[in-house]
C-alpha cells in the first residue's frame, strides 16, 4: 500500500528477505551489479555467500553520475558475457548504512535500460531508512523494494521480519524459492506488524522532527566534525537526488567526532537516554559505532574507502522529548 506495489511478500528477517531475493534471481556465472555502502551483510553475501556458487559482483559508490553508471552497466554485461551468464539484478542502498549517501535511482534505471536487458535484470532497492513514508523507489525507476521490517515499520525493537514489493513477475520467482526455504514470518509475528502499521505514520513524523532538532545542536557543536545528516547535505550531487527522491531526511544519521575510535567510545559509554545497539527505527534513540560493530566484518581499506571511519558513530532518534536528547548528547560529548 505504501509504495503502490502490485504484489509483496514478507519474510522471518529483513536478511532473509534480501538473500532469498537475490538467491531467485542469481544463477551460476551471472554478475551483480550493487551499490555502495550496503549493510555489511548484505555485501557479505554477495562478496562471500554468492560467490561460492560462481556468482560475481560490479559495485559502484552511492553517489555515482549517469555517465559512471552507463560504465558500471557496461562492465557488468561484459563480464556477464565472458562468463557464459547475465547481468541478474542490479541492488541499491539509497541511503546507505551507515553513511546516508544516497543513490540516483533514475540515473540507475536510465542505465540499466540503457545497456541491459530491463525485462531481464531487475532493479532492487533498501529502502530501511527512509521507507516507507520518506521514499518510494517504485515511483522512480526501481522495480522491488525491499524493508527491514524490524526496523521502522515493527518500530518498537520487540520483532524481526521483511518484505519485498513490487510487480507480481517479480515477486514470483521470489515467493517459490522463499516457500521452498521456509523463511516466512510467522503468525504472531504478522499481528505485531498490523499493530506498527497503524502508528508508523505518527512515530517516523515525530522521530524525524526529533532528529532535525538534535542535528541543529550537533552542526555547531566544536567536537563535532561533520554530519551524514539528509537535512543538512552539503554536497550539491547529493542535494539533486534528495531533491528528486526523498520526501523527508529520516532520523538515522551519521555523525562523525573530532578523534577517532577512543573518542566515540567515550561518546557511546556517557550517552544516558540514547542506548548502545546496532538497530534502528524504535521507538527510543539508538547508537553505535558501525567500524567495531555493524561493518566489523568489512576490511578495513573497503571501509575507509566507503566513509565507514573510527570517527563515525551512528545514531537513529527515537520518539523522546527532543530536549532531554540534546542535554544528553551534550553531556556525553563533555566527556570526549
Amino acid at each position: 500500500m505504501w509504495d503502490g506495489a502490485e504484489d509483496a511478500l514478507t519474510f522471518s528477517s529483513g536478511m532473509t528477505a534480501i538473500c532469498i531475493l537475490m538467491m531467485a534471481y542469481a544463477n551460476q556465472n551471472d554478475v551483480v551489479v550493487h551499490s555502495g555502502p550496503l549493510y555489511a551483510a548484505s555485501e557479505g553475501f554477495v562478496a562471500k555467500v554468492l560467490s561460492r556458487f560462481g556468482v560475481t559482483y560490479v559495485d559502484f559508490p552511492a553517489g555515482a553520475s549517469r555517465e559512471q553508471l552507463d560504465d558500471v552497466m557496461a562492465r557488468a554485461k561484459a563480464q556477464a558475457d565472458e562468463q557464459g551468464g547475465k547481468v541478474a539484478l542490479v541492488y541499491l542502498e539509497s541511503p546507505g548504512n551507515p553513511t546516508n549517501a544516497l543513490v540516483d535511482i533514475e540515473a540507475v534505471k536510465a542505465a540499466r535500460d540503457a545497456v541491459l536487458d530491463a525485462g531481464e535484470t531487475p532493479i532492487a532497492i533498501d529502502n530501511t531508512f527512509l521507507g516507507p513514508l520518506w521514499q518510494r523507489p517504485l515511483d522512480h525507476g526501481a522495480d522491488i523494494v525491499a524493508y527491514s521490517l524490524t526496523k521502522y515499520v515493527g518500530g518498537h525493537s520487540d520483532l524481526v521480519a521483511g518484505s519485498i514489493a513490487g510487480a507480481k513477475k517479480w515477486m514470483d520467482p521470489v515467493r517459490a524459492l522463499r516457500n521452498t526455504m521456509g523463511g516466512i514470518v510467522d503468525p504472531n509475528t504478522a499481528w505485531m506488524l498490523l499493530r506498527s502499521l497503524e502508528t508508523v505514520e505518527l512515530r517516523m513524523q515525530r522521530a524525524g522532527e526529533n532528529a532535525a532538532k538534535v542535528c541543529a545542536f550537533l552542526k555547531s557543536h566544536p567536537k563535532v566534525a561533520g554530519l551524514g545528516y539528509l537535512g543538512m547535505i552539503e554536497d550539491a550531487r547529493q542535494q539533486d537526488i534528495y531533491d528528486r527522491h526523498c520526501l523527508g531526511a529520516g532520523s538515522t544519521f551519521s555523525l562523525f567526532l573530532e578523534g577517532g575510535e577512543e573518542e566515540c567510545f567515550r561518546f557511546l559509554d556517557n550517552l544516558t537516554i540514547a542506548k548502545l545497539a546496532v538497530s534502528l527505527g524504535g521507538t527510543e534513540t539508538l547508537a553505535s559505532h558501525p567500524a567495531s560493530m555493524t561493518h566489523l566484518s568489512v576490511p578495513h581499506g573497503r571501509r575507509q574507502q566507503l566513509g565507514i571511519t573510527d570517527s563515525l558513530v551512528r545514531i537513529s532518534v527515537g520518539i523522546e522529548d527532543a530536549d532531554d536528547l540534546i542535554a544528553d548528547f551534550a553531556q556525553a560529548l563533555d566527556h570526549v
